[in-house]
């Protein structure tokens, strides 16, 4: 067994994916007997379906659920619009996490990796050579060897805890409550905001019944206790200041502003993904999302790296690009939390932001922010091109007469080099980085591309910034390597 992935959720499925994309072999494991029907979030944003696109599958995903072209940073009375941003899924996609994570697997089957419910990782040592792995199996143990092992089992993953991979961060200072459940009167209580007497409650309208979101008014005593619906019901009927009676709850959970990050994503042999690498609060939703990105990331980088064939400090560049990018999430939602607030002195500064998200470059700032869709990672090569380390965009092509857009070129998770001007660019190894001379009608100016198997640019020249052939080359193996492993 080459790559065990401890975790069926979307990091887990994602990252398996890629890796089966690139010819290795994965082991994907789960604790739970099966997919638990519980579903967490309901959104999946613009860079999420970007990157989905470059597989070749976000169409699964976008029949179905609806999209919706605002989202919120604060105030719900001053959403951001996301037709400013720059890219092709200009919109959120309202789909169940549990309904994304089936899509996954079903990709993931397609591609001839099943995963094995009810294994349980319960201890884990590495070495030079590999991972020693012992999973619980129906109540028996079972050790298997592997080359890495990839903790994508959640906010208490036990691989992050058996590596001994620190967790810092900001303890808990609120929390809220969250019932799945159904209004006894639907005309109680109406979908969206709606500010009581005590508190602000949030309704979000699902098929047969509602998503209630509110604060808790008092730190629980123990905040690993299960939430009852006569404890929510109170709750509830304090913020309301009336009452409105639930019943037939499906799911009682809470959560807090709770923020930590790994120390390293990357120990060794082992690395994580997802919650196991952070945890933040569900503001703006973007969980699943960004679990996603780091799969995406990592899975090239691994299965170079598995295969004997990455360059020197390849796996390293996981932590790298995705630690900064999980600390700007941490930071952004965090202020989103802070600004909900129900707190009179925080109103002069959520005024003053209101103000500043209307202002039209400011909205497009944040909503590329709070969607991931402006994250860049460094290129590692000089260039002040605004695409260069940025997911390229899904430009149109014709490749021997035929149309085709990059999107469609990235599908098989290999890098591609475009060459679409006069000048013969260096390729790279021939059995690594797929180059294909283009033409784009829609920017005559190109001359170069080279994308990463994630759809980052890596390098790009264009007529009116020729950048020298060297560059290229220094990209080319600072990615890909020389050709002299593998």
């Amino acid at each position: 067994m080459t790559v065990v992935v401890a975790g069926a959720g979307p990091a887990g499925l994602m990252l398996s994916a890629e890796l089966a994309l690139a010819g290795v072999e994965v082991l994907v494991v789960d604790q739970l007997p099966r997919r638990s029907p519980i579903c967490r979030g309901f959104t999946l944003n613009a860079r999420s379906l970007e990157l989905l696109d470059r597989r070749g599958i976000a169409d699964r995903f976008l029949e179905a659920g609806p999209t919706v072209p605002y989202s919120m940073f604060a105030d719900p009375a001053r959403p951001l619009d996301l037709t400013a941003m720059d890219t092709d899924h200009p919109y959120v996609l309202g789909i169940a996490q549990t309904l994304v994570e089936e899509l996954l697997e079903q990709w993931l089957a397609e591609l001839g990796v099943p995963v094995r419910w009810g294994h349980e990782v319960v201890g884990c040592d590495q070495d030079d050579t590999g991972v020693g792995v012992t999973l619980r199996v129906d109540g028996a143990h079972r050790r298997i060897r592997a080359d890495y092992l990839v903790g994508c089992d959640g906010s208490r993953s036990i691989v992050r805890k058996l590596a001994g991979i620190g967790f810092p961060g900001t303890d808990a200072t609120t929390f809220s409550l969250l019932a799945d459940v159904e209004l006894a009167d639907p005309a109680d209580l109406p979908f969206g905001v709606t500010e009581g007497e005590h508190g602000t409650v949030f309704v979000i309208p699902r098929p047969g019944y509602v998503r209630i979101v509110l604060d808790e008014p008092e730190p629980p005593g123990d905040r690993d206790q299960p939430v009852q619906l006569a404890h929510f019901q109170n709750v509830l009927d304090q913020a309301l200041g009336r009452r409105v009676a639930l019943r037939e709850p499906r799911w009682l959970t809470r959560f807090s502003d709770a923020a930590r990050q790994a120390d390293r994503y990357v120990a060794g042999r082992i690395m994580l993904t997802g919650d196991a690498a952070h945890i933040h609060p569900p503001a703006g939703a973007v969980g699943v999302n960004v679990a996603l990105a780091d799969a995406v990331n990592l899975g090239w980088k691994l299965a170079a790296t598995t295969l004997g064939h990455a360059p020197d400090g390849l796996l390293d560049s996981y932590h790298e690009e995705r630690h900064p990018a999980g600390a700007r999430v941490l930071r952004t939602t965090r202020v989103q939390t802070v600004l909900g607030r129900r707190e009179t002195a925080l109103d002069p500064v959520r005024d003053l932001f209101s103000e500043l998200t209307a202002l039209a470059p400011v909205g497009k700032y944040l909503a590329e922010l709070i969607t991931g869709v402006s994250t860049r990672y460094d290129p590692k090569i000089p260039g002040e091109h605004p695409w260069l380390g940025r997911l390229a965009p899904n430009l149109k092509l014709i490749t021997d007469g035929e149309h085709t857009s990059i999107a469609k070129l990235l599908r098989t998770a290999r890098p591609v080099l475009l060459e679409l001007g006069d000048r013969t660019l260096p390729t790279g190894p021939e059995s690594r980085v797929t180059a294909h001379r283009a033409r784009c009608p829609e920017h005559p100016d190109l001359e170069g591309l080279l994308i990463r198997p994630d759809g980052h640019t890596a390098w790009i020249s264009t007529q009116t910034d020729p950048q020298p052939t060297d560059t290229l080359t220094t990209a080319l193996t600072t990615w890909f390597g020389d050709g002299t492993h593998g």
